[in-house]
């Protein structure tokens, strides 16, 4: 796969990480972050957030000492350990990203019991909680500039 943003190299490394991010699980009958159709629209997601990616990947393959995809299992699971601790704002970046492209697949949705679909028009219901707890917001000063 080549894109006009990440190199070959980097999509592997970057293949690599979002697997260990988030693994296959055969429990809940659900695919990796790897998975072709989730990663696909993960490298088609990155759009701003293509520099933070590659800032990820070059601090991985400096912990690393090379290639994150060509390290063996165990070595690629300490490594992603350590990425995770100082990772920063680029990993968070990159982070989000992977998460909103899985939880956008059908599989995963039906996995979780939701119907695989847009919030809108229909909604969705939310359970009512507990109110109490927006109450320090509701007593923060308020922090925005007036006009």
């Amino acid at each position: 796969m080549t894109t006009d943003t990440l190199t070959d190299a980097e999509l592997r490394d970057l293949k690599a990480l979002v697997a260990e991010m988030i693994p296959a699980s055969m429990t809940y009958e659900v695919p990796g972050a790897d998975d072709e159709a989730i990663f696909a629209d993960i490298v088609k997601s990155l759009e701003r957030d293509t520099a933070d990616a590659r800032t990820s990947l070059r601090l991985l393959f400096e912990l690393g000492g090379g290639s994150f995809a060509d390290l063996d299992a165990a070595h690629r699971h300490e490594i992603a350990a350590t990425f995770k601790v100082q990772g920063g704002a680029a990993l968070f970046a990159l982070n989000r990203v992977v998460l909103l492209c899985y939880y956008r697949d059908d599989r995963v949705m039906r996995s979780l019991g939701q119907e695989p679909r847009s919030p809108f028009p229909k909604g969705h219901v939310v359970e009512q909680g507990d109110w109490s707890l927006l109450d320090p917001v509701k007593k923060r000063a308020p922090f925005w500039r007036r006009m």
